[in-house]
């Protein structure tokens, strides 16, 4: 049973040709934009990737450029079949190129559904990450002279003042780790000696944040030390609003940045889905009407285009056993043994 038959005119076979082609630029383009966006978000997270834990994340971008690419060159290829099609004596190259065009544009279709999926799935494994990430990152806030963690600070301290935040969760988070290296600290002064001594780790810890965390829209100057202390300061109150440090936590910030990013990738990558499968649908019709006119004697006579042959089931069921029978191991057959012919017993003259 012919699944979704239609009848094309010569006429009509020309327009979807002319339409097919435009469709099938139009996707190119998409495909350009999405490698585009892709790369875009690879640079994004590869820009943080010292607070970021684990690599996981950077499977959205690798898929949409992947998709981007694959895009860009089979709806060209698309694009050829349309302008091919109005041409009777470039038809007959088609006949066995054209099955599986439309088989890999459709397979294209489902990995951009499945990366628009990524986009909007991922925002757990990359808060988890961040969680991870920003934690070591602040840990390791002070070794400015240790290999491999020399630009720790800079990368910390420029996230804070971008995304106005502080810490991880919160800009307590940084009572909690030392965060001042010990070649800055003065060892002859009782205070710095006492507050190492008094700490089961000897850590130089303190209720101060680093500069980035300041407000700059503060009407006072900025406090970072003895944030817990109201004593320390004129007029000060910490839990007020005109607290002078930023108080959102910088990894609620960035997953926010990233889930908002991703979204608008994932949204346009789905518009390309929804286009793609179109293009696939159009090419299927218009390969099946174009192709009958070439086993025709009249060129312009009316076709049938139809999107499958057989039912779903059908289609599915032959896939499927054309994919275990190419797959399956080679069997020996047994060549038969050969016939005897009966020999006649007769008496010898």
């Amino acid at each position: 049973m012919v699944l979704l038959r239609v009848k094309f005119t010569s006429q009509k076979r020309v327009q979807l040709a002319q339409t097919l082609w435009a469709l099938s630029l139009a996707c190119s383009a998409a495909g350009v934009l999405t490698v585009t966006l892709g790369v875009y978000l690879k640079c994004e997270l590869s820009q943080r990737s010292e607070v970021m834990d684990n690599t996981e994340v950077y499977l959205v971008p690798n898929t949409i450029i992947l998709v981007g690419v694959l895009s860009l060159l089979l709806n060209l290829a698309g694009s050829r079949l349309c302008t091919d099609s109005l041409d009777p004596s470039k038809l007959p190259r088609w006949k066995g190129a054209a099955p599986p065009l439309l088989t890999l544009s459709f397979l294209l279709a489902l990995l951009m559904l499945a990366a628009s999926l990524l986009s909007y799935l991922m925002r757990g494994s990359l808060d988890a990450s961040l969680r991870t990430g920003l934690r070591n990152g602040i840990r390791f806030y002070k070794d400015t002279d240790t290999p491999g963690r020399c630009f720790q600070k800079r990368t910390v301290d420029l996230i804070q003042m971008e995304f106005q935040c502080c810490g991880n969760n919160d800009y307590r988070d940084w009572f909690e780790v030392q965060w001042i290296s010990n070649r800055y600290l003065d060892f002859n002064n009782k205070g710095v000696r006492d507050r190492i001594r008094n700490n089961v780790d000897g850590r130089y810890l303190m209720d101060g944040v680093p500069f980035s965390c300041c407000n700059p829209s503060s009407p006072r100057p900025c406090i970072q030390y003895h944030l817990t202390n109201t004593s320390a300061h004129y007029n000060y109150e910490p839990h007020s609003d005109e607290l002078n440090i930023w108080t959102r936590g910088c990894r609620q910030a960035l997953l926010s940045h990233y889930t908002s990013t991703m979204a608008g990738i994932g949204t346009v990558v789905l518009l390309c889905c929804v286009t793609q499968l179109g293009a696939v649908i159009g090419l299927r019709y218009l390969s099946t009407s174009t192709l009958a006119t070439a086993e025709q004697t009249d060129p312009t006579a009316d076709t049938d285009g139809y999107l499958l042959q057989k039912s779903p089931l059908e289609t599915l069921c032959a896939v499927a056993k054309g994919l275990v029978s190419s797959f399956s191991p080679n069997q020996v057959q047994t060549a038969p043994s050969p016939t005897t012919t009966p020999t006649k017993v007769g008496a010898e003259k």
